[in-house]
């Protein structure tokens, strides 16, 4: 079982954001998985965290303090449009300018040396219109390229299946980019509540097989090793 937290830094100013969605204490959470691991229960101290271009030091001083196993990146805005809320990124840029942000960003958080594994790498694709396949392809082969670089990990996520565009995370053609290049796995439910835990990962470890994955990343204080898809 893994247990982690999902962290989203925004600007400061914004004060209804804060109100409305930063209600959880990090402390309090960190303290109740570093408990359960001292009790002896199988699980990880993980957390998502938002990327955010300019705040590399901000976060990796938030993040400092705690005994983390493993942190997922994700990128859930881009230049201050929301990429899964509707009218988001793609109402306001249109699919091609959309597309080429988000992979920037999303680029850009592999480098930054914060994260284990990038959580939903193409979190773009989640309503609306597509750029063509070519421009498409393109952007998944960069993006292929700078994870290999950066040595992070993609998650292959189920979560998307029940998101509008229905489809598991990410696309094959960029999951078969990263296999090519040995990028690492790791899997997730994305479970915003306990009953949809492990909800479809049977269907995203078949997606990994598919794609040529035998393994899946499993991490233990940050540190990774390889063990036999399920």
């Amino acid at each position: 079982m893994i247990v982690d937290y999902h962290m989203h830094l925004r600007d400061p100013d914004d004060q209804r954001y804060m109100l409305t969605r930063c209600v959880y204490d990090l402390d309090r959470y960190v303290d109740a998985v570093v408990k359960a691991k001292e009790r002896g229960l199988p699980v990880k101290l993980g957390l998502e965290v938002d990327y955010f271009t300019g705040r590399e030091r901000e976060t990796a001083e938030v993040l400092a303090p705690y005994p983390w196993d493993y942190l997922l990146g994700s990128v859930h805005y881009v230049d201050g449009f929301p990429v899964d809320q509707e009218p988001g990124l793609v109402e306001k840029l249109g699919p091609h300018e959309a597309w080429r942000r988000y992979f920037v960003w999303l680029r850009n958080a592999a480098r930054s040396g914060l994260f284990d594994s990038l959580s939903h790498p193409d979190l773009v694709k989640h309503h609306g219109p597509r750029p063509d396949p070519e421009t498409a392809q393109l952007l998944h082969e960069e993006t292929a390229d700078a994870i290999e670089a950066a040595g992070v990990c993609v998650e292959v996520s189920s979560a998307g299946l029940h998101k509008p565009v229905g489809e598991l995370y990410p696309d094959a053609p960029l999951l078969e980019a990263c296999r090519a290049r040995g990028v690492q796995i790791t899997l997730a439910s994305d479970a915003h509540v306990p009953q949809n835990i492990g909800r479809d990962l049977d269907r995203a470890i078949a997606h990994a097989r598919a794609a040529g994955y035998e393994t899946v990343t499993v991490f233990d204080r940050r540190e990774r090793r390889q063990e036999p898809l399920g």
